[in-house]
């Protein structure tokens, strides 16, 4: 799959706001697993879900970290927040599960 991109803040007019296919799956994840779990998830959670290595999930959390999809408290667990709302997201896909393609962020 290419590196799609979605531009779910253009409406309010802030740009560079745009995510590839493969940060859109991983802030789907962090959305659903929160609603679910009734807490964020650890970055260990994404490690087994999307079949990556942990320095390549740590790597994605520093991107969207950077690109203010989300944000955490340095040194405690479990503290993702998203800054997107559902309506910014993708839908999670269960072929992205395990997937290495377009693992870059």
């Amino acid at each position: 799959m290419g590196r799609e991109r979605n531009d779910p803040r253009a409406d309010e007019g802030m740009p560079g706001t745009e995510y590839t296919s493969r940060q859109g799956q991983f802030l789907a994840f962090i959305y659903y697993y929160t609603i679910l779990m009734g807490r964020p998830p650890a970055e260990a959670d994404m490690e087994r879900f999307f079949g990556t290595s942990p320095s390549a999930v740590h790597q994605m959390v520093l991107a969207l970290e950077r690109r203010r999809f989300i944000e955490r408290t340095p040194g405690q667990s479990r503290s993702i927040q998203l800054l997107l709302g559902r309506e910014g997201l993708p839908d999670l896909n269960p072929d992205a599960r395990g997937s290495q393609c377009g693992a870059g962020t």
